[in-house]
């Protein structure tokens, strides 16, 4: 079976675009890196990319009239680069998705959806919000990508236990931690083609 084509969209720092390379070079994760896009020129997560032989491009919002355009540029590189899933590893863009980018567009995020989730929600604000509502378990999720913040169909969920002494880091490393498992073992199920979709509902075969 061939490897899973994806494109990896990033806006910072890269660490999950580290990881999947990391993974991918361990042997344990069935794709090949066609194109890094990034929102913001100065992403220190571009090195890791550079680093591997992957090539970039830079995609900033503010050099496009409009988001719709700015989201065309997007998907015409990755048809360039003949890409076949899209995986945003912290693209804080929104992205108005595709026609025939519908159920290829992947994001993971660090709360258990719907909780903790929608515009605005992301990185630490997410756990600062988990930690205020005193909720006892979050954890991540990985679903598809629809044209609302948050929204696509969930395809994995991984949780775990939020403390009474529990820091907004704190919190965040050990969501952090299940984020680094979970992506790969759901691009692993995706790339294996144990992944299928109906309506909101998705089923695996790989236990993710």
């Amino acid at each position: 079976m061939n490897n899973l084509r994806i494109a990896v969209l990033i806006s910072g720092a890269g660490s999950t675009l580290l990881n999947l390379i990391q993974w991918k070079q361990r042997g344990e994760l069935p794709v090949d890196f066609q194109l890094v896009i990034s929102s913001n020129p100065q992403a220190s997560g571009l090195a890791f990319a550079t680093e591997n032989h992957i090539p970039t491009e830079v995609v900033a919002r503010k050099e496009f009239a409009s988001s719709q355009e700015h989201a065309d540029r997007v998907f015409d590189l990755c048809r360039a680069h003949d890409v076949e899933l899209i995986v945003m590893g912290g693209y804080v863009e929104h992205l108005a998705i595709a026609d025939d980018f519908v159920n290829r567009v992947v994001n993971i995020h660090p709360a258990l959806i719907p909780a903790f989730c929608g515009k605005g929600f992301y990185g630490r604000r997410v756990h600062q919000a988990a930690l205020e509502y005193g909720v006892k378990l979050t954890g991540c999720t990985v679903h598809f990508v629809d044209n609302d913040y948050d929204h696509g169909p969930i395809i994995a969920q991984r949780s775990c236990p939020v403390f009474d002494m529990d820091t907004i880091d704190s919190l965040a490393g050990r969501v952090a931690e299940l984020e680094q498992q979970l992506y790969p073992d759901v691009l692993t199920a995706i790339a294996r083609q144990q992944v299928s979709i109906c309506g909101r509902r998705v089923a695996t075969l790989l236990g993710v």
